[in-house]
C-alpha cells in the first residue's frame, strides 16, 4: 500500500467532492468505470493510488470541466512519484512511512515531546542513544540506517523553502541523559543553534508547570500549503504511531497544542533555560 501523501489525500478529497456534486453514490460512480464500490472508496480515502487514466475517466463521467480534469490528472501523476523515504520501506512500519510522507509535504510542523528531544532537532549521536534504548533490540547496522532516515528528514529544515517548526519540549527531556555527557552537551548546543533559525521556534515547558495536557505522550500537528488539505495530527501510543485526520480529533489535538504553548516558557526564556542546563552539566 502506498503512503498517504498530501497529494494523494488531496486527490481523494477532490474525487469525492466531484462525485457528490454529480449526485452519484459510490456504487453508481464505480459502475461508470466498471469498478467496485470498495475500490472507489479506497481511491477517495487515498488508501490505493489511482491511475491518471482512471482519474480522467471518473471525472469525465462526473461532467467535470477539462481544466479541472487536467489538474486532477497531473495531481495523480505527481502522487505516484516515489519519495526519498520509499527506499526505507523495508526498515520502518507502514504507519511511520505514512507519517514521513506527510511530514515531507507539510509547510508547518508543531511537535511536543515529553521525554526526548524532538526527532527533527536530534543530533546523530543522540539519535543513536535513543535507538539503542528503544523497545526493540537493534544491531549496529539497523541503528545506523535509522539514524540516516532521521537525518534525511531533518534536511528540509535548512533547505530551500523550509517548513515552519514549532518545537515544544518538556524540561524533563533536557534533564534525562541519552548517551554520555558529551552527547547531551552536543544535543543541547544543537538545540540552541537550531532555535536561531528564522523558521524554528523552541519552547520549554518547565517542571514547575506541573501536570499538563501533554504529559501523557508526544504530539505532532502538520499543516499544508493547500487549504483543501486538512490538518493531520499524530500521537505516539504503546502500539506505535497513530495518524489522526478526522476533524473532531484534530481539533482536540490543536487545542492541546495551544495549551502546551501557553504553559511553555517564551522562546527567549527557553533559550535561557537551555543555556542554564548546559552550564550546569
Amino acid at each position: 500500500m502506498a503512503p498517504k501523501t498530501a497529494r494523494a489525500r488531496r486527490l481523494g478529497i477532490a474525487l469525492r467532492h466531484h462525485r457528490e456534486a454529480a449526485g452519484l453514490t459510490l456504487e453508481t460512480a464505480a459502475d461508470e468505470i466498471n469498478s467496485t464500490r470498495s475500490t472507489l472508496s479506497r481511491y477517495e480515502n487515498a488508501q490505493t493510488l489511482i491511475t491518471p487514466a482512471t482519474v480522467r475517466a471518473l471525472l469525465t463521467s462526473y461532467g467535470v470541466g477539462s481544466e479541472e480534469v487536467a489538474a486532477a490528472v497531473q495531481l495523480a501523476k505527481d502522487a505516484r512519484k516515489p519519495g526519498w523515504w520509499v527506499s526505507y520501506s523495508y526498515l520502518l512500519d507502514p504507519r511511520t512511512i505514512d507519517f514521513i510522507a506527510l511530514e515531507a509535504e507539510a509547510t508547518a510542523i508543531a511537535n511536543f515531546e515529553p521525554s526526548v528531544v524532538p526527532g527533527l532537532l536530534q543530533t546523530a549521536d543522540y539519535i543513536r542513544g535513543v535507538m539503542r534504548g528503544g523497545p526493540h533490540t537493534l544491531g549496529d547496522e539497523l541503528v545506523e540506517q535509522r539514524v540516516k532516515v532521521r537525518l534525511d528528514r531533518q534536511q528540509r529544515l535548512t533547505g530551500d523553502d523550509p517548513p515552519i517548526l514549532d518545537a515544544i519540549i518538556d524540561e524533563g527531556a533536557l534533564l534525562r541523559p541519552v548517551g554520555d555527557q558529551s552527547v547531551m552537551d552536543g544535543q543541547l548546543r544543537h538545540l540552541v543553534k537550531m532555535a536561531e533559525l528564522p523558521n524554528i521556534t523552541v519552547q520549554v515547558i518547565p517542571l514547575s508547570a506541573g501536570y499538563h495536557r501533554g504529559t501523557r505522550g508526544s504530539l505532532h500537528i502538520l499543516e499544508f500549503a493547500d487549504p483543501e488539505d486538512p490538518i493531520i495530527a499524530s500521537v505516539e501510543t504503546v502500539a506505535g504511531q497513530m495518524i489522526l485526520d478526522r476533524a473532531g480529533e484534530t481539533r482536540t489535538c490543536t487545542k492541546i497544542m495551544e495549551h502546551l504553548r501557553s504553559v511553555a516558557l517564551s522562546p527567549a526564556d527557553s533559550r535561557g533555560m537551555l543555556l542554564t542546563v548546559l552550564k550546569g552539566r
